[in-house]
């Protein structure tokens, strides 16, 4: 008469296949979460960049209701971390300017900003008080 043995635990083979299936159930969600990171980065980058040029345009503004014969044209201005600010300043009229203010993140590190970097570019139209 054979006696049938009682199985306690898992196989080699089992826990091999359950590996195979957990890895493979992993790699997508791990990507995932790669690409959210990657997602956020870049948003909280062009907040931050909207947030400066922001800063900047109306810092330009209210110094002309002053000083409106002043030049603010600029190139690749420092704003802290990394982040780099031009500004354009040119003659539309007689008594209006054209300011664009370009702000970016400095990814290569140069200590520059290039047009690959820009990431907000705001542009207005200033007048002479009279």
């Amino acid at each position: 008469m054979a006696t049938k043995r009682k199985r306690y635990g898992i196989t080699l083979t089992e826990t091999i296949v359950a590996s195979i299936l957990l890895a493979t159930a992993l790699v997508p969600c791990l990507k995932a979460l790669t690409a959210a990171n990657t997602f956020t980065t870049t948003i909280e980058r062009k907040t931050r960049a909207l947030m400066l040029a922001r800063e900047k345009m109306e810092y330009i503004r209210a110094k002309t209701i002053y000083s409106y014969a002043t030049y603010y044209g600029t190139n690749s201005t420092s704003m802290g971390n990394s982040y780099f600010c031009s500004v354009t300043d040119t003659a539309a009229g007689s008594d209006i300017r054209r300011i664009k203010v370009c702000v970016g993140f400095d990814q290569d590190q140069n200590n520059s900003l290039s047009t690959s970097e820009t990431l907000v570019t705001l542009e207005s139209l200033i007048a002479r008080r009279l």
